[in-house]
């Protein structure tokens, strides 16, 4: 292990990649290759004050099993796997040279990418090391970037944060050819493995994931999301094309799920819009009660299905928070007197019990603080997908709207939550931002009867489980005559619905329109969350960033329900008529100083860093039109001469003149008294004249430059005269131009008035919404439907050739098949399927023609 020329060589063992494969005798090598640091290496910067590392939380800690990680950093194992390789001669010490910092802009691994369109790529932060990993499509590789947040206070410059590199930083290669395109990466909690997600593949650095399930061809099933599970470090979650949302164990197995859960939000043929059998995303629930056990699903016509209970096998929960829920079911649920409330509740006290035993044994030491999640799913029944979420009936609403109803098809979303409350927004094409939150607790549900399929060893122990989720038809007609419960209401009423087996409505808290440019395909739009402040997010799309704060929540803010939530554009791009994002990689940091490190890559490949200060947010510039401007109001002039000089000299205080006349200039009391009002008159009057004389002296020079001054504004009065009468000319001209103009419109008017379509009537109002049904179904349900028939013959494609290789004995893994359970798909159903499908198809064609007529039709009469 050493440095040389800016490389670093660091063995990776697959065994921590592939869990249980074996290990070849000489194991592959990574190349981590350094940009070398620029040739005028800024100078290192004063000592600094570095934000303290937080601890990696009691919830993150490793299984049994061996991970897979990313192998940064050495281990004394690695040192017998390279004995092999010859021993290179002994070198002279090399004294360390520390690494230089410089601002994360101008870092090498973003000015040195060719700054074309595309050449930028996803990042990922890693909270625990301080590490900024930023993909790179031209070397198709991650670099990683240790990052420090440099105080201004150490410094006394009064200035702000600055966010700075380590120059030279580390690329992470694959160990080969990824063959697709990476458009995200995600890094687990602890930063030890980094998953890289392409349209339809997903890979670790390493090796490949769920090969046999996605295409290498590009056709078929595509991946939608795929993100870390917040309790596990060795899960994560895939939502796909064909409706089913997978979840791998890395510790276990990478190409087989550890859980399947295959969707069906609708009833079978009962379908009457494609999109919403269209998954687009998910997002995992908090740590809420049953949120923590959710799965929060969004679909193309914006509804909002929920899964729960979903935990991944071995995963870590805080006691405190499950012993709470076990708690709440068996105070509330058991003593209820409705039966449905006591056989949901019997359910959840039986997942509970056999998911976290540690519930039935209580451990008398005080230091476990966590419990793990047992491999458990009922036999008999399967998770309720919970939905579509309905909107809560106000007593005094209004009926909904166009107003109240988003366009277009939902493009993202995200769950935040934020004090008591739990919130959901959806994202549309159409510029458009739902917020929602939940009126109720979120509850696990059931559907008995219909069974789960199992895989277990030879021990007995549960290894995978896949099960259908159907949704409950009867759910949204029970939700739409749901009301909220009004403040003093009876708490018993409330806690027993909510363990009725309904799911829980939505408030609709506002609907933000980001007032983008309307184009065919929609904008893409996408949601991050802040780390500080989680009633704040942001929005990126094609026209920048904007920051959206909510000031109203129904449980934590009621105060302020005629509060609508503020938008504040971070950063523009200038360019609003486009509709694709400019964004390729986006991360928030949260400092040790309280405040947000917002750091965005761009697809050209440019990096920028802006910083969120808290609640501050910009104060809007208001300017009040009635009143005058300051450059508008005239000064007021100045006096020529002062007005204490013309008002003259206090006239000073005189006494009786009767005293006067009784003395004689030649006495003695004449002569002081004759030499008092001299001097007087000296102090009144001489003083006065000798201002006033000092003041005529310096008026010639202040009269001349008022004169100047004056001469200067008439000339340049003159000068906007001829200036207005040269251009009255030319006014005049383009006046006479304009009555051509608009008599040669008259006549054209006239002519076009003759036409034969001239008397032709507008759409009517039942047109114009046909027209707009039309135009939804070609925008929206189209892709819909090609989407699903791809996904649908992908899938056949693979279950057809897993019933060829079961048929010739390949060895197929032995699933327990419960009682009443499903068997496996026969020819005379693939068949079936087949025709079903050619039927789709022939349907499919028959409607793009018919929607060639009608467009045809309606560009006639439009004409």
């Amino acid at each position: 292990l050493g440095w040389a020329e800016g490389e670093r060589i660091l063995p990776i063992c697959p065994r921590c990649f592939l869990g249980r494969s074996t290990a070849p005798a000489s194991p592959p090598m990574t190349r981590i290759t350094a940009p070398p640091p620029p040739s005028s290496p800024p100078e290192s910067p004063p000592p600094l004050r570095h934000s303290p590392t937080p601890a990696t939380p009691l919830s993150r800690h490793r299984r049994d099993s061996p991970s897979p990680s990313l192998a940064l950093s050495p281990s004394s194992a690695s040192t017998s796997a390279t004995s092999s390789r010859p021993k290179p001669r002994p070198s002279p010490k090399r004294a360390y040279t520390p690494a230089q910092w410089v601002p994360l802009p101008s870092h090498p691994a973003f000015s040195r990418r060719g700054g074309g369109e595309g050449s930028g790529g996803a990042a990922a932060w890693d909270a625990a090391a301080s590490r900024l990993y930023a993909w790179d499509s031209s070397t198709c590789g991650a670099h990683r970037i240790c990052v420090r947040i440099r105080d201004a206070e150490a410094e006394n410059d009064g200035g702000e944060v600055a966010v700075e590199a380590a120059v030279p930083s580390e690329i992470l290669l694959p160990e080969t050819d990824l063959g697709y395109v990476v458009t995200n990466i995600s890094l687990n909690s602890d930063g030890s493995s980094l998953l890289l997600v392409g349209s339809h593949n997903i890979s670790i650095l390493t090796a490949p994931i769920a090969s046999q399930i996605l295409p290498s061809n590009s056709d078929g099933i595509k991946v939608l999301q795929a993100s870390w599970h917040p309790f596990s470090n060795n899960h994560f979650t895939v939502l796909t094309s064909d409706a089913v949302l997978r979840l791998f164990d890395l510790s276990s197995d990478l190409e087989k799920p550890e859980q399947e859960f295959y969707l069906q939000p609708i009833v079978p043929g009962k379908c009457q819009n494609a999109s919403a059998i269209c998954p687009v995303a998910f997002s995992y629930g908090s740590d809420h009660l049953w949120d923590r056990f959710s799965v929060f699903i969004l679909f193309s016509d914006g509804s909002i299905f929920v899964l729960c209970p979903v935990v991944p096998f071995g995963s870590d929960y805080s006691k405190r928070h499950i012993q709470e829920i076990y708690e709440d079911v068996n105070a509330f649920g058991l003593k209820s007197s409705n039966p449905n409330v006591i056989t949901n509740s019997h359910l959840a006290i039986a997942w509970l019990e056999a998911t976290f035993p540690d519930l039935l044994h209580q451990s008398t030491d005080a230091s476990l603080l966590m419990s793990r999640a047992h491999p458990y799913a009922p036999v008999d029944d399967s998770v309720t997908l919970q939905g579509p979420l309905c909107r809560v009936c106000e007593e005094n609403s209004e009926p909904e709207g166009k107003s109240s109803s988003c366009e277009g098809k939902a493009v993202g979303f995200m769950y935040s939550s934020a004090g008591k409350d739990s919130v959901l927004v959806t994202a549309w094409g159409s510029g458009q931002l739902q917020i929602d939150a939940l009126a109720d607790e979120i509850q696990p549900q059931w559907n008995i009867g219909v069974p789960t399929s199992l895989n277990v060893d030879s021990h007995g122990q549960t290894k995978s489980v896949a099960m259908i989720c159907d949704s409950n038809s009867q759910d949204p007609l029970a939700l739409r005559s749901h009301r909220p419960s009004s403040t003093g209401s009876n708490v018993k009423n409330n806690i027993e619905a909510v363990w009725m087996g309904h799911s829980p409505p939505l408030l609709r808290l506002a609907i933000v329109d980001l007032a983008l440019p309307k184009t065919p395909n929609g904008s893409s739009l996408s949601l991050f969350l802040d780390p500080l402040v989680p009633e704040r997010f942001y929005c990126a799309h094609g026209g920048g960033l904007d920051m959206v704060t909510l000031h109203f929540l129904p449980f934590s803010y009621p105060e302020m329900a005629s509060t609508p939530p503020s938008v504040h554009p971070v950063l523009t791009t200038g360019n609003s008529e486009t509709s694709s994002p400019f964004l390729s990689g986006f991360v928030t940091i949260a400092d040790a100083y309280g405040h947000v490190q917002l750091v965005g890559i761009t697809c050209s490949g440019e990096c920028f860093v802006v910083e969120m200060k808290g609640w501050k947010e910009p104060t809007p510039l208001q300017l009040d039109m009635d009143s005058m401007s300051i450059k508008d109001v005239e000064p007021a002039p100045t006096g020529m001469i002062s007005k204490e000089l013309i008002a003259g000299p206090d006239p000073p205080i005189l006494p009786s003149s009767s005293s006067l006349r009784s003395l004689t200039p030649d006495s003695i009391e004449g002569k002081s008294t004759l030499h008092h009002y001299i001097k007087v008159f000296h102090e009144y009057y001489v003083e006065y004249g000798h201002k006033v004389f000092i003041e005529l002296k310096e008026h010639p020079d202040y009269v001349k430059t008022e004169i100047e001054d004056k001469q200067k504004r008439f000339e340049s009065l003159k000068q906007s005269f001829r200036s207005i009468e040269a251009k009255d000319q030319e006014i005049n001209k383009r006046i006479d131009r304009a009555f051509k103009v608009y008599e040669l419109l008259e006549k054209r008017i006239d002519s076009f008035k003759m036409l034969p379509a001239a008397n032709r009537k507008p759409l009517s109002h039942a047109e114009q919404e046909f027209k707009a049904q039309i135009d939804r179904f070609a925008d929206v349900e189209l892709d819909a439907l090609r989407s699903s028939i791809a996904a649908l013959s992908a899938r056949m494609k693979r279950f057809a050739q897993q019933s060829t290789d079961s048929a010739a004995g390949t060895g197929m893994p032995t699933w327990q098949t419960p009682k009443s359970g499903r068997s496996h798909v026969s020819e005379s159903q693939m068949s079936l399927l087949k025709a079903s499908l050619e039927r789709l198809s022939l349907l499919n064609e028959e409607n793009n023609l018919k929607l060639r007529l009608i467009d045809h039709e309606l560009k006639n009469k439009e004409q």
